[in-house]
């Protein structure tokens, strides 16, 4: 009774990204493999297999819904993205991305949003992104390396001139073992 009207308000308020067949709802049946890129801008359910990126309009409400049977190799590019799959490949999620318990990750998740069920698996990085730069991110034409987020290449050029810098340095003394023995039988 207390507290219903405000619990109700919120729950109408946040958008849910439950999957529903409609208009511009595509489905890659579980005895169908694509190769290539794919492009989309509502839907995609994925039960199949794609070897590809696949990429949806940054500026729409496009989601991208892999199904426990369902594989990808190559990068996931779409503002919603559920997961219970296979991926080889990045994942960027431009506004939210959900792991389900059979999620299987072999790469770098960016997301503004995520929620990870028990049982998902990711090997690799899960990079928190700001929803503009997400959202902003070029798309891969699948010749070079994905462009990373501004904050992951800045902590890589520093780390790498950290590590130069201080592997000049650093001298290691060599003892031998009367050396040693010396100061600790003394």
């Amino acid at each position: 009774m207390f507290g219903s009207r405000s619990a109700k308000k919120a729950a109408a308020s946040q958008k849910s990204i439950t999957p529903r067949a409609g208009k511009g709802a595509t489905l890659i049946a579980d005895t169908t493999r694509i190769t290539g890129d794919l492009h989309f801008s509502d839907q995609l359910f994925v039960n199949g297999r794609v070897e590809g990126n696949i990429s949806a309009d940054p500026n729409t409400d496009a989601t991208m819904v892999l199904s426990d049977v369902g594989h990808v190799k190559g990068q996931i590019r779409a503002p919603y993205v559920i997961i219970n799959g296979e991926v080889d490949g990045d994942v960027y999620a431009g506004t939210r991305v959900e792991l389900a318990a059979n999620a299987r990750v072999s790469g770098n998740v960016y997301y503004s949003l995520i929620e990870m069920q028990l049982g998902a698996m990711v090997d690799g990085q899960l990079v928190h992104v700001s929803p503009e730069e997400a959202s902003t991110q070029p798309a891969s034409d699948g010749a070079a390396a994905p462009d990373e987020p501004a904050q992951v290449r800045a902590l890589a050029a520093s780390d790498a001139a950290e590590s130069t810098d201080s592997s000049e340095d650093v001298e290691v003394p060599d003892k031998t073992d009367n050396e040693l023995s010396r100061k600790s039988g003394s």
